[in-house]
């Protein structure tokens, strides 16, 4: 069998504080294969966006192995991985702040082609162009800054950006939760449609397991830094094994926490199959 296009062994991240450091991320062990959906999931503080971060290594590891496509991403030096990170991409939660207000989409979505060696800024403006349009927004966009858009607009941005470096590995770091009901739906549908015609690799990081059923083949379970359960989408959603998953999923057909209507079939297929 072919080796797993992501595969993180043993990973281990801290914080330091003073006086110590505080371990955040212990001992997570995952993989996913290429143009699959890993989803992450677990409460607020459960260190899944600690993972998210050290994926992209926006932190550096205390210890285990990140490999991508073979590569131990955790262990190269940042002049050896600078070469490397057009592989890996990142599309954050808040599409307000992760988007520079002074540009307009089109330059927005240009800069990381300048990194990628694309000299001409013709060719950069055209395929900054070619990529809002992929993502489902007007030509009248391109000139544009960030204030004048839709929180589900400033998104799609965030993807095109993301996608002009060709990255193999998109880590979409709870993407969706700012988003209202409708516009999320919206926003999974393109990242499905991309993952389909380019054969992306998805780490979906979310605390929504509608969302989760909607866009996950595989899904990782986690609690105050450690994995509790993983396996597929279907197994873990409707015949969860730990005792916490069961809870988290208890609490996510609870209506007192849904956040405007769920999709019925989301609904019903969470609530098949549930254990006593």
């Amino acid at each position: 069998m072919s080796e797993p296009f992501l595969s993180v062994q043993n990973l281990v991240v801290e914080y330091h504080v003073h006086g110590g450091s505080v371990r955040a991320v212990n001992d997570v062990s995952f993989t996913a294969d290429r143009g699959s959906t890993l989803a992450i999931v677990g409460e607020s503080g459960c260190g899944k966006s600690t993972v998210a971060k050290a994926l992209m290594r926006l932190l550096q590891p205390a210890g285990g192995k990140i490999l991508l496509d073979g590569t131990d991403l955790a262990s190269l030096p940042e002049s050896r991985l600078r070469p490397l990170r057009h592989k890996f991409q990142m599309v954050f939660q808040d599409p307000y702040g992760s988007l520079d207000p002074h540009l307009s989409a089109q330059d927005i979505v240009a800069e990381p082609l300048k990194l990628r060696g694309v000299r001409s800024k013709t060719e950069r403006s055209k395929e900054a162009a070619r990529l809002i349009d992929r993502v489902g927004l007007p030509s009248s966009a391109l000139d544009r800054r960030p204030a004048e858009f839709s929180g589900g607009q400033r998104q799609r941005i965030g993807i095109a950006r993301a996608l002009a470096s060709r990255p193999q590995l998109l880590v979409c770091d709870e993407a969706t939760s700012a988003l209202d009901v409708s516009v999320q739906a919206q926003v999974l549908e393109l990242l499905r449609e991309i993952q389909a015609d380019t054969g992306i690799t998805y780490v979906f990081i979310s605390h929504n397991l509608g969302v989760v059923q909607e866009i996950s083949d595989h899904v990782l379970v986690m609690r105050r830094g450690e994995v509790v359960e993983n396996g597929t989408t279907s197994q873990v959603l409707t015949r969860p094994q730990a005792d916490y998953t069961r809870r988290l999923r208890r609490a996510a057909l609870d209506p007192a926490t849904m956040h405007g209507i769920k999709p019925r079939h989301v609904v019903s297929s969470l609530a098949l199959k549930t254990p006593a």
